[in-house]
C-alpha cells in the first residue's frame, strides 16, 4: 500500500495523469506473439469531423469496456484505431471555409486543404478520444487517405474486377446536383415534405378525349415519355394503346397499362419521366421507353425543356405552373405529403439522372451476403433483419464512382484507341489515373490513354477494415482474420455492416468477423435525436470538465446494445456522486487496513456472519457480472456493481463493522482482523469489476490500495470463490441488515441522533428460528446499533399503557360545576393519575364531593411502559416478524 497521503476528496481532473501513465507506459499495446488468446475488434473508423459527439462517447465506450475486459480475462487485445477521411463530409466543410466550390481551384489544391482540414481535425478527435479514457493501440492506428490505405482500396477493386464483381455501365444513379457526384441508395436520406399535386390535362391526339395527370414534379414534363394506367381500370380502357400530348410541349406519348399503378392515387393516371424516382426507371426499362435527360448534373433545366433551360428545379416548377395555368391545362391542385430523398451530407433533394458510372454487381453477391449474416452472431439478434431486409431490397447494384476530389481514386484508364480498360500492376499501387500513365501499352498497341477521373465511394475504403487491421494483402493477415468482434450503430447497418460483408466475403471468401454489436442512439433530453440544427447538442468536453470522464462512461454504460437512449444530467451528476462517496468509503478503510498484511486463512476461520453475507454477494457479483459482460449487457453490469458497492458495502457492511475495527480488546482481535480482511478483499475486488467501465477512478485508488502500484487495468479479472458463496449466510446477513435499519428508522424517528447510545432493548419475535438467528447476529446488533443492553426473547412484549397526567377540561368543569370547580380540580390534580384513569375505565365515572365526573371531563397523558415498570418505546419491523421494546 502506498504511504502518500490519500486526498480528502477525489479529484476528477487528475484522470489526465493517467491517460498520460497509460500511453507512455503503452498498457493498453497488441503483442501479437501467440503467448494469449487474441480478440481482434474491428473499430469503427470515423469521419474527422474534427469533434467527437455524445454519440461517439455511447459507442466507444461499448467498445473500451470489452475491450478492457477482455485483457483482464487473459486476452491479447486488439484495439485499434482508423479514421475514415474521404468523400463528401470534408470537401463540403472545405468548400464552406474557404467560402468555394471544388472546381474553382485546382484539383491539388484542393486536394491538400482537404488533407489538412482532416490532419487538424484527427488530432482534435483524437486528443477528445484519450481525455475519455479509451483504451485503443494508437500505434495501430490507421488513415484512409494515406498511401499505404490507399494502395489496399485499389487493390480490391482490382481483384473484385478481375472476378467480374465490378464493372463500369450507363445506368440512371442517384445524383446530388450540390454536391455534383452520384451517391448510393444507402447515402439517400428521407424526409417527409408538404408539396402539391398538380392535375395537368393531356388531350388525345386524335379525338376529343382528355387524361388528368396527377403529379408533384411539372417541371419534368419536357422528359415525360408514356402515360400509364391499370389495366383494369375502367376509366381508360377507352384510351388504352393510343396517345395524347404533353402539355406545353405538345409531344404525343403512348398510354400503357402495368398493374404497378395504384388507381386510388391520384386520378389513376401517370406520367412516366426519365427519372422522377425508381418506378419511372423500372418502367423505362420494362417498356424500352425513350430517355430524355432534362435536369444537369448542377441542377439546372437542359435544353429539351425549352424555354425553362438554364433555370434551377425550383424555378423550373415555378414557371411551368404558371404557364400550365394561362395555358388552362391545370386543372386543380391540392395539398399532399411527400418523402423526398435527400443527399445524405448536404440535404439537397437527389435527382435520377442517366451517367456512365462504376458499380459493384450486388445482385450477384445477395446471396452469400445473406448466408454470411447467418453466420455472425447478432447483439441484439433483431438487428440482423435490417441487413438481411435491405439486401433483398437492392434493384440498383451499389454506383461506387464519385465525381469528386478528395477519395481513393478509381486505378484505371481507357485506351485511346479502342477503349479498352487498362489496369495497373498490383506492385505500382497506389496510382492516380488523372495524373499519371499506365506502364504498359495495350494490346492494341496504343499507348496513348485517358486516365479515370472518377473516385471511389469512402465505403470503399471503410468497407475492408476487418481485412486491413489483420495485414491484408500480407498471407499473415488470416492469423487476425475473421475479427472477433464489429461494434458500429444501427444507422450504418445498411452502409458500413452491409458494404463490410459484400466486399469481405467476395475478397476472402469468409465472413468479416464472427459477432456485431450494435449500439443504439442518443436522444436529448427534450426527446430527440440529438442534432445541431434541433440545439440539443451536448459537448462531451462539458460533461467531463465538471464531473469527469468516469461519470459519463457511468452515464454510457447503463444502456444495452440496440437501444436508444437519453442524455441524462441526473444520472451523470449520480455517478459522481457514486464515485465520490467511493472514494470516502476508501479513504476510511485505508486507515485501518494501511498495516494490515492479509491472511486468508486466519480470516476464513474468524469471518463473522456480516463478513460472509458481503463475501457471498461480492462472490456472487462477480459471476453476474462476469455473465452480464459476456452479454454486453452493460446496464446489469453497472447498476448491480453500483448497488452493491453503494448500498451492501458502504451503507450497510461498513457501518456494521465499524465497532470491531476500533475495538481494542485483545478477545476481538480476531474478529477485527477478520473484518479488515473482508474489507480489503470486497474494495480490491470492487475496483477490478468496476475498472472497465471508470478506468481512471480505479487507477487512482489502486495506486494508494496496492503496494507495487501494477495498473489495475493488467491485474487478472476476478472469479467467484465458491466457497464464499452461500445463500444461508446471505439470508442470515440480510436479516442483520433488516434489523439494524429498523433501529436506525427508530431513532430517526423519534429524532435521536444515530451514534446516541441505547441504554436497553428487547427483540421479541414468534419465530423460533428466527429466534436462534437473532442470537447469532447479537454481537452485530448491538455493536452496530450501540445498545448497552439487548435482550433477544421469544413471545410478545408484556407492556402496557399508564396514564402520568391528568389534565381538568376547564371550559366543560367551570360552567357546569361553578363554585364547586376548584374542588374537582384539587382532586384530579392531586391523585394518582393512573388510578383515577382505572376507575375511569372501569366504572365509567368517579364520584368527587358528590359529583359525578366522568372521561369527557379529563384529558390525559400516557406513556407505555414494560414489564420492569420501565418507560418503552414499541417499534414494529418492516420485514419481519419481530417487534423491538427499547427503553427510554
Amino acid at each position: 500500500m502506498s504511504n502518500d497521503n490519500i486526498p480528502a476528496d477525489y479529484d476528477h481532473l487528475k484522470e489526465k495523469e493517467w491517460q498520460d501513465k497509460w500511453e507512455k507506459t503503452q498498457v493498453y499495446k497488441f503483442i501479437g506473439d501467440g503467448t494469449r488468446p487474441r480478440y481482434i475488434i474491428d473499430t469503427p473508423p470515423p469521419y474527422p469531423t474534427g469533434s467527437i459527439h455524445i454519440g461517439h462517447v455511447l459507442n466507444w465506450t461499448f467498445i473500451d469496456i470489452i475491450a478492457r475486459f477482455k485483457r483482464m480475462t487473459g486476452y491479447d487485445v486488439m484495439f485499434p484505431q482508423g479514421w475514415d477521411c474521404h468523400g463528401l463530409p470534408t470537401e463540403v466543410k472545405v468548400e464552406e471555409i474557404h467560402n468555394i466550390r471544388k472546381n474553382d481551384v485546382s484539383r491539388d489544391e484542393f486536394r491538400r486543404m482537404c488533407i489538412d482540414l482532416t490532419h487538424e481535425n484527427i488530432n482534435q478527435m483524437k486528443s477528445q478520444m484519450q481525455s475519455l479514457g479509451f483504451s485503443q493501440d494508437w500505434s495501430r492506428e490507421f488513415v484512409t487517405m494515406t498511401p499505404e490505405y490507399r494502395a489496399k482500396t485499389q487493390l480490391s477493386f482490382l481483384e473484385l474486377y478481375n472476378k467480374d464483381l465490378i464493372y463500369r455501365a450507363v445506368h440512371p444513379v442517384n445524383w446530388c446536383p450540390r454536391c455534383e457526384t452520384a451517391i448510393a441508395f444507402a447515402e439517400v436520406d428521407y424526409n417527409d415534405n408538404k408539396t402539391h399535386l398538380n392535375y395537368l390535362e393531356f388531350s388525345e391526339t386524335e379525338g376529343d378525349g382528355k387524361v388528368i395527370i396527377a403529379t408533384t414534379r411539372p417541371e419534368l414534363l419536357s422528359a415525360c415519355v408514356a402515360v400509364v394506367v391499370h389495366p383494369e381500370d375502367q376509366r381508360y380502357k377507352h384510351l388504352e394503346g393510343k396517345n395524347v400530348e404533353v402539355p406545353l410541349y405538345n409531344r404525343p406519348v403512348k398510354i400503357i397499362t402495368d398493374t404497378d399503378v395504384d388507381p386510388e392515387f391520384g386520378t389513376g393516371a401517370v406520367m412516366i419521366c426519365s427519372f422522377g424516382d425508381k418506378t419511372d426507371v423500372s418502367w423505362v426499362n420494362r417498356y424500352g421507353l425513350d430517355i430524355i435527360e432534362a435536369i444537369d448534373e448542377t441542377g439546372k433545366m437542359k435544353e429539351v425543356s425549352g424555354k425553362y433551360h438554364g433555370l434551377s428545379i425550383p424555378e423550373c416548377k415555378t414557371a411551368i405552373i404558371e404557364d400550365l395555368k394561362v395555358d388552362g391545362c391545370l386543372i386543380k391542385q391540392e395539398p399532399v405529403d411527400q418523402n423526398v430523398g435527400l443527399c445524405w451530407r448536404c440535404k439537397t433533394p437527389i435527382e435520377i439522372l442517366v451517367k456512365k458510372q462504376w458499380f459493384v454487381a450486388v445482385n450477384k453477391l445477395e446471396t452469400q451476403i445473406k448466408e454470411t449474416t447467418e453466420e455472425i452472431d447478432w447483439i441484439p439478434e433483431h438487428m440482423k433483419i435490417r441487413l438481411l431486409n435491405w439486401a433483398g431490397s437492392m434493384d440498383w447494384d451499389w454506383c461506387i464512382s464519385r465525381q469528386r476530389l478528395f477519395a481513393t481514386p478509381i486505378p484505371v484508364w481507357y485506351c485511346k484507341s479502342c477503349g479498352k480498360v487498362q489496369l495497373p500492376d498490383p506492385e505500382d499501387l497506389p496510382v492516380d489515373p488523372s495524373i499519371e500513365n499506365p506502364p504498359n501499352t495495350c494490346e492494341c498497341g496504343c499507348n496513348d490513354f485517358t486516365g479515370e477521373y472518377d473516385v471511389l465511394d469512402t465505403w470503399m475504403d471503410s468497407s475492408i477494415t476487418p481485412m486491413v487491421i489483420a495485414g491484408w494483402p500480407l498471407p499473415e493477415y488470416k492469423e487476425y482474420y475473421p475479427a472477433d468482434l464489429r461494434p458500429q450503430g444501427h444507422d450504418i447497418i445498411r452502409t458500413w455492416a452491409f458494404y463490410t460483408l459484400l466486399r469481405c466475403k467476395a475478397l476472402t471468401d469468409e465472413k468479416p468477423f464472427n459477432r456485431i454489436v450494435v449500439n443504439g442512439m442518443v436522444f436529448g433530453e427534450d426527446g430527440h435525436k440529438m442534432s445541431k440544427s434541433r440545439g440539443n447538442v451536448i459537448a462531451p468536453e462539458a460533461v467531463i470538465d465538471e464531473y469527469g470522464s468516469d461519470s459519463i462512461r457511468l452515464w454510457s454504460a447503463n444502456s444495452v446494445p440496440g437501444s436508444d437512449i437519453p442524455f441524462d444530467w441526473k444520472d451523470v451528476k449520480n455517478g459522481y456522486k457514486f464515485l465520490r462517496k467511493f472514494w470516502n468509503a476508501f479513504r476510511f478503510i485505508n486507515i485501518h487496513i494501511e498495516e494490515y498484511q492479509m491472511d486468508e486463512v486466519f480470516a476464513f476461520e474468524n469471518l463473522n456472519p456480516m463478513d460472509k453475507w458481503i463475501l457471498s454477494k461480492l462472490n456472487r457479483l462477480v459471476a453476474d457480472v462476469t455473465e452480464n459482460l459476456e452479454k454486453y449487457n452493460f446496464a446489469d453490469a453497472r447498476n448491480s456493481i453500483q448497488a452493491y458497492i453503494w448500498h451492501d458495502f458502504c451503507d450497510e457492511y461498513i457501518e456494521a463493522v465499524k465497532y470491531r475495527l476500533y475495538t481494542d480488546s485483545e478477545d476481538l482481535q480476531p474478529s477485527k482482523n477478520a473484518a479488515r480482511y473482508t474489507l480489503k478483499t470486497v474494495i480490491s475486488t470492487s475496483l477490478k469489476l468496476l475498472s472497465p467501465i471508470t478506468p481512471h477512478f480505479t487507477e487512482e485508488v489502486n495506486y494508494y490500495l496496492e503496494e507495487d502500484n501494477e495498473s489495475i487495468h493488467k491485474q487478472a479479472w476476478p472469479l467467484p470463490v465458491e466457497k464464499l458463496m452461500d445463500i444461508k449466510a446471505e439470508k442470515l446477513g440480510d436479516i442483520a441488515v433488516s434489523i439494524i435499519g429498523d433501529i436506525r428508522r427508530f431513532k430517526s424517528a423519534t429524532g435521536r441522533p444515530l451514534n446516541i447510545p441505547i441504554t436497553s432493548a428487547t427483540i421479541y419475535t414468534t419465530e423460533p428460528e428466527l429466534h436462534h438467528v437473532l442470537k447469532l447476529l447479537e454481537s452485530d446488533i448491538t455493536g452496530t446499533t450501540r445498545i448497552k443492553n439487548l435482550n433477544i426473547e421469544m413471545g410478545k412484549p408484556d407492556v402496557k399503557e399508564k396514564v402520568v397526567e391528568l389534565t381538568p377540561v376547564m371550559s366543560k368543569i367551570g360552567p357546569e360545576f361553578k363554585k364547586d370547580a376548584p374542588i374537582i380540580v384539587k382532586y384530579l390534580l392531586s391523585n394518582d393519575p393512573n388510578e383515577i384513569a382505572e376507575i375511569l375505565e372501569k366504572e365509567g365515572e368517579i364520584i368527587i364531593e358528590g359529583h359525578r365526573i366522568t372521561a369527557e371531563y379529563v384529558t390525559g397523558r400516557k406513556i407505555i411502559v414494560g414489564s420492569s415498570g420501565e418507560k418503552v418505546e414499541i417499534f414494529h419491523s418492516e420485514e419481519l416478524d419481530v417487534v423491538l421494546e427499547i427503553v427510554i
